[in-house]
């Protein structure tokens, strides 16, 4: 069941989808549309919708669909809502093939029998024929779907996700999956990412840096993503990329990418609300390196925990002046995952 949300919800997820979208789609002069199904479902009365709709739709090859078979498996079940999924998804399909002549949806390879639902509606009531494409579910080398409902998703959303830390997602993907998301994620050419596969240490990892920049230059633009490799670079080191890996890439090469790290997730603190108050427990928890203190007591005990490049042993340990380097401090959860805290002396 998705959560139940009000209008004002709705219209402010449509403008951040449609500003989402906007690096991928051209909506300019209506070249790409973003349109809301309620224009066509809060209409629909319910005895007209049975009669002329649902009279296409076989109950008995409904629930041979593997999205049902699951859900009517588990301890759940599956509600009649969930049910009628299929025959709405089917509705706006054929209505968007009446009202803008859309013959094509494409979908993950989980929506294959909507789809294909979709595409025997409107032959049977429009006469036309449509098509639908599907794609594999993204996984991860370890068989984990890449989605919104695993742990460890990736927002498109800046504010939900730093161009910096969507770097630093692609540059720690596995080995083992960097083919393939650069084929996936990149619009580099099949020629150049094919020999990757042959590619091993330090050469894959330059070839990973590839991958994490152009990803993010596609999703947050070029300066974004220039601004998450300098920031990388300032707490990793600065790669030195050859100009025989990848070359169509706009990365800089040569270990030219050293520079500042603004683009560091950072929080600003008053030296007074912090220093002599807040442990580093609690303060590791406030910026979202741990999720609770029983997480980060975890971290430290297990030496995850950094200040300024020092392991932290002691859980209940207070920051003090002496952590205070030009009136920043930097946290460190693990070898990958890093946050600036920045004083303010107001």
């Amino acid at each position: 069941m998705r959560k139940i949300i009000t209008q004002e919800e709705i219209d402010t997820n449509k403008k951040g989808i449609r500003n989402q979208l906007s690096r991928f789609l051209d909506f300019s002069s209506d070249r790409a549309l973003l349109l809301d199904n309620a224009e066509w479902l809060t209409k629909l009365e319910y005895i007209p919708f049975l009669r002329d709709i649902g009279r296409y739709f076989s109950v008995n090859r409904m629930i041979k669909a593997e999205a049902y078979k699951a859900r009517m498996d588990s301890e759940d079940g599956l509600t009649f809502i969930e049910f009628n999924y299929m025959l709405l998804q089917a509705y706006d399909f054929m209505q968007l093939a009446q009202s803008h002549d859309c013959l094509l949806q494409m979908g993950g390879s989980d929506q294959w029998g909507n789809i294909v639902a979709g595409v025997d509606l409107i032959r049977r009531t429009l006469g036309k024929q449509a098509f639908g494409i599907t794609f594999p579910l993204i996984t991860t080398a370890a068989g984990i779907k890449m989605g919104k409902t695993h742990k460890g998703a990736v927002w498109l959303d800046p504010e939900r996700f730093s161009p910096y830390e969507y770097y630093q997602f692609w540059v720690n993907a596995d080995d083992a999956d960097i083919h393939r998301f650069l084929a996936l994620f990149t619009f580099l050419p099949m020629d150049e990412i094919n020999p990757v596969k042959q590619l091993q240490g330090a050469d894959l990892n330059k070839a990973k840096a590839i991958l994490a920049f152009e990803a993010t230059k596609i999703c947050h633009g070029e300066d974004e993503a220039l601004g998450a490799l300098k920031a990388s670079a300032s707490v990793f080191g600065a790669v030195d990329i050859q100009d025989h890996i990848l070359p169509s890439s706009s990365i800089p090469r040569g270990g030219h990418a050293s520079g500042g790290d603004d683009s560091i997730p950072s929080s600003v603190y008053t030296a007074v609300d912090l220093v002599g108050t807040l442990s580093l427990a609690d303060v590791f928890l406030s910026v979202n390196l741990c999720s609770s203190k029983s997480d980060a007591r975890r971290l430290i005990q297990q030496g995850g925990a950094y200040i300024n490049g020092a392991r932290i042993s002691d859980f209940d340990r207070v920051i003090t002046e002496n952590d205070v380097k030009d009136n920043e401090i930097l946290l460190r959860a693990g070898k990958k995952k890093y946050h600036k805290i920045i004083l303010t002396r107001i």
